[in-house]
């Protein structure tokens, strides 16, 4: 009576056999040996002499505006910002009243990095950011509507406040 092999072991067998002779399977190719590849490490990109310091942010005189106000301190020269894009950015937020700073990349010493897209920042910055080329600075007067509304942003955004953002573009991607 004749054996029979089983499956498994005529499996094993093939692949000891292949293993073993340095064969490859048709078009599959085999990786350099030439060392460890390195991981791409993500960079902070190094702000043009007009973006190199932190901005004064001055408060116009009046009442706050009830409309997005956008202006150009400085054009950037770089690609052109689309809605969606991701950003890597230096700001600097102040409240329009009064003036106190309640947040800025400059004192973390880091650029912010973030999609502009609702959820991922204020409506301000997601309305008022896009057409802004790589390497300018913008400033965005946002009101209450298009913040942090009647909420605010305890404790350091009261409710309803309009809020002033010197946005410098650094680099945008996607």
């Amino acid at each position: 009576m004749p054996t029979r092999m089983s499956p498994i072991a005529a499996l094993a067998g093939a692949a000891l056999a292949l293993g073993g002779c340095g064969s490859q399977a048709p078009g599959v190719e085999p990786a350099p040996s030439g060392g460890a590849t390195a991981a791409s490490v993500p960079t902070t990109p190094k702000p043009p002499p007009a973006l190199a310091t932190k901005p004064v942010v001055v408060v116009p005189g009046g009442p706050p505006p009830t409309k997005l106000v956008v202006k150009d301190l400085v054009p950037g020269t770089g690609k052109v910002l689309a809605a969606g894009q991701t950003i890597t950015v230096n700001y600097v937020g102040v409240l329009y009243k009064g003036g106190k700073e309640f947040d800025s990349s400059w004192q973390r010493n880091q650029p912010f990095s973030t999609a502009l897209s609702p959820g991922s920042v204020i409506k301000g910055w997601v309305q008022g950011l896009p057409g802004m080329r790589v390497g300018g600075r913008r400033e965005l007067i946002i009101p209450p509507s298009l913040g942090y509304g009647k909420a605010g942003s305890p404790p350091t955004i009261p409710p309803n406040s309009t809020l002033i953002f010197v946005v410098d573009l650094l680099s945008t991607s996607g």
